[in-house]
């Protein structure tokens, strides 16, 4: 197990995660961070950025499991639902983990 820091908003958080894990869990934070800042949202409480993070990170995955679905890609549905699951199950361990 590894610890690290995230900043997210301007803010700090100490998050654990398995050994080897470190860049990728480093890179979904700067995304986090990403869309704190375009968004306006540094300086808001903790809940509230995350919340509205994880909110825009989610439209975003449903904008995109929308065209995927209206594309000519009916050949792979099973394997995109299990990859937005398995993204939906990290999203949700990142939170847990930013909660903490």
């Amino acid at each position: 197990m590894s610890n690290l820091n995230l900043t997210i908003g301007g803010r700090i958080f100490a998050v654990a995660c398995a050994d080897g894990e470190e860049a990728h869990v480093t890179r979904l934070g700067k995304i986090i961070d990403s869309k704190v800042t375009e968004s306006g949202l540094a300086g808001q409480s903790e809940a509230r950025m995350l919340l509205f993070a994880a909110l825009l990170l989610a439209d975003e995955n449903h904008d995109l499991a929308g065209k995927v679905a209206s594309s000519h890609l009916n050949d792979l549905p099973d394997a995109l639902d299990e990859r937005l699951a398995l993204l939906a199950e990290r999203l949700e361990n990142l939170a847990s983990l930013l909660e903490a």
